[in-house]
């Protein structure tokens, strides 16, 4: 299991170490400095209610069928034939819950336009972030790679071309917050169409199924997860809108200026946690199966050499990271935001260290959901949820995106600590678990890598 997730590791941080900066730190960057701070931080505003609803198409389907079809990949083909299905009906939930609660915000037109599209593009992901469960389900590290950056490929050629290239040629174009939404949608279009090809040939798949008892008891297994990714995304995502109501446009552009570093980092811990959801599932499966007095107490070492394999090094990067980034914040702002770096400092030198909790949650909130512990989870969850909101509600009027930073940091501290705690009482935890491991443990391993199973 540790080659395997040093496999999965190896491949997925390569081929997004690689293109995610370059997307985040370009395009992203590029586009907000060529509509300006209100336009974006408009676009931004509807991203994070478009976002938060997500959940509406999946319903904790993708971490349910990665977890499942880890411990049981005879049902792939089963499966993919029917939550197909459930997704196109989920899609339809969505446009309608989404578009509901736009016009109780009082949308406009501009606004609907916008959302129409967001939605779209986020179809396509979670369409795309469920065909990859399977590849991942079924340990194929390389294939989950390939599409967990294709999308962003295509989105930098698409939007680099029309950032750049019209100052080279007669049409001149002037590059709009909408010309970057629809290269979103074109390039999650190709990259879904593609993913799904290749797992329909490696699951055999021929048709839609339309079996209701199925989807009920797909919908009703997948529930905790749902919820749980619901109040994990309202509370990460909740700030840009407080902050758009309770301040302006151009605050909530400032937090996603101040933001976007810090999302693109967490890239890192999300990547960790890719090949970590499977191979715990496969771990808690083999230990629950195995002859114990406890299905809670792990007496194989396997979990433990794990956990010691990534905590360290991604808690060694999360921290440095975040006191670098810092202690050069007025630089790297200037850098990215050139002639207006100054307006974002005093939020980035905040929301940066939600890097550390955040590297704590990816690591044991993966744990906690492969051993099944969805409602204790979810209890952590909506009190974080209603922590950042009251934190908002207090800081945003006096500090504006700098409050709502000190909000995020303050959420994100409290659920990491909470899961930690959990994580170490209920797998019976030892201080060993948290020591460097060996560094000729992590060569072998390294070594083979390459080599066949």
């Amino acid at each position: 299991m540790q080659k395997k997730l040093l496999s999965g590791l190896f491949w997925l941080l390569l081929a997004n170490l690689i293109v995610k900066p370059l997307w985040i730190l370009g395009i992203e960057v590029g586009v907000q400095n060529a509509v300006g701070n209100s336009a974006y931080g408009f676009y931004f505003s509807i991203f994070n209610l478009a976002y938060i609803f997500n959940i509406l198409l999946d319903l904790g389907i993708t971490n349910f069928n990665t977890r499942n079809i880890a411990q049981h990949p005879q049902l792939i083909t089963k499966h993919l034939s029917g939550i197909l299905s459930i997704k196109l009906l989920l899609f339809v939930f969505y446009l309608i819950v989404t578009f509901t609660v736009g016009a109780l915000m009082g949308y406009g037109s501009d606004e609907f336009r916008l959302l129409a599209w967001l939605t779209v593009a986020q179809f396509l992901n979670s369409f795309i972030l469920y065909l990859r469960s399977n590849f991942e389900g079924l340990l194929l590290f390389k294939w989950d790679s390939l599409f967990s950056v294709l999308d962003r490929v295509l989105m930098i050629l698409i939007c680099g071309f029309l950032l750049w290239a019209p100052k080279f040629s007669i049409y001149n174009l002037q590059f709009t917050i909408y010309h970057f939404v629809y290269a979103q949608v074109a390039a999650y279009a190709l990259t879904a169409f593609l993913a799904l090809v290749v797992i329909a040939h490696k699951a055999k798949f021929r048709r839609l199924q339309w079996n209701w008892r199925f989807f009920l008891v797909i919908l009703r297994k997948s529930a905790p997860f749902a919820l749980l990714v619901l109040l994990m995304a309202s509370y990460n995502r909740i700030d840009p809108i407080l902050l758009r109501s309770l301040a302006s446009d151009a605050d909530a552009g400032i937090y996603a200026g101040a933001f976007r570093l810090l999302d693109a980092l967490t890239m890192v811990c999300y990547l960790v946690s890719v090949p970590l959801l499977p191979i715990f599932s496969k771990l808690c499966k083999e230990q629950k199966s195995a002859p114990t007095n406890s299905s809670l107490i792990i007496h194989h070492s396997s979990l433990q050499d794990t956990l010691r394999l990534v905590f360290w090094p991604l808690m060694l990067f999360a921290m440095g990271t975040a006191m670098a980034c810092a202690l050069f914040a007025e630089p790297l702002m200037n850098l990215l935001y050139p002639g207006r770096g100054a307006l974002y400092v005093p939020a980035f030198r905040v929301v940066i260290f939600g890097l550390i909790p955040i590297a704590i949650t990816y690591i044991f909130g993966t744990l906690l959901t492969a051993g099944g512990h969805l409602r204790q989870l979810n209890i952590f969850a909506a009190t974080t949820l209603v922590l950042n909101i009251v934190v908002n509600l207090l800081l945003i009027p006096h500090f504006g995106a700098e409050g709502s930073a000190w909000a995020s940091l303050t959420a994100q501290s409290f659920m990491a600590l909470a899961q930690l705690l959990l994580a170490i009482r209920l797998f019976h935890l030892p201080p060993a678990t948290f020591r460097l491991p060996r560094l000729y443990v992590i060569k072998e391993l390294s070594r083979q890598i390459f080599e066949k199973d």
